[in-house]
């Protein structure tokens, strides 16, 4: 029997983010994710070689490849509606996992045990790095819109700063110190 799974994963473009914002440039679900699975394997890499932590990188990449997966069910909900109140939040985490069990069972049985941890939640410290890399690049994006003149993301720029600064994940501090930066430049000044 076939399988639509990949064929459903590769539909992740069509799902914008931002929703509610006036965007300079549109960004996607799976430009989103990209750079997410970038920036879980920089941290865990920074865990591994700066902090002398037991992980491994590509597991970090690949479970942050995965993390918006239900959102092509559910499209993105943006977050001031998301977390406006803990209804909301609680029903949309039920949303989210009913999402994400219909595409484990879009998979042939073989591939599920591989596929579960990615779609519905695995290891713990994992999960810690992928949620952090999806803070970074939220802000990233706020950087960027902000360095084209766009003051929309201004406010949400500020309050995501405020999370990264107040995590308590020392590979977060590594990141913003020695790599932010360098977002906030031009191209020739990064050369």
């Amino acid at each position: 029997m076939a399988s639509n799974f990949f064929a459903l994963i590769s539909r992740m473009r069509y799902i914008s983010r931002w929703g509610l914002m006036r965007n300079t440039f549109r960004e996607n679900i799976q430009e989103h994710s990209h750079m997410v699975a970038v920036l879980a394997h920089a941290l865990a890499v920074i865990r591994r070689d700066v902090f002398g932590g037991d992980i491994r990188p590509e597991e970090a990449a690949v479970a942050a490849l995965y993390h918006d997966a239900p959102e092509i069910l559910t499209g993105d909900l943006p977050t001031p509606v998301k977390y406006y109140n803990p209804e909301i939040r609680l029903a949309y985490q039920q949303v989210e996992s009913v999402a994400a069990e219909k595409l484990l069972f879009m998979l042939p049985e073989e591939f599920r045990e591989t596929y579960r941890p990615l779609l519905i939640g695995g290891d713990p410290e994992i999960a810690e790095l992928v949620k952090a890399a999806d803070k970074l690049s939220a802000y990233i994006k706020c950087l960027e819109e902000l360095k084209a003149g766009n003051d929309e993301f201004r406010e949400a720029g500020d309050q995501i700063r405020g999370i990264l600064d107040a995590s308590p994940l020392p590979e977060v501090r590594y990141f913003l110190d020695h790599f932010l930066p360098g977002f906030s430049l031009t191209l020739d000044e990064l050369r």
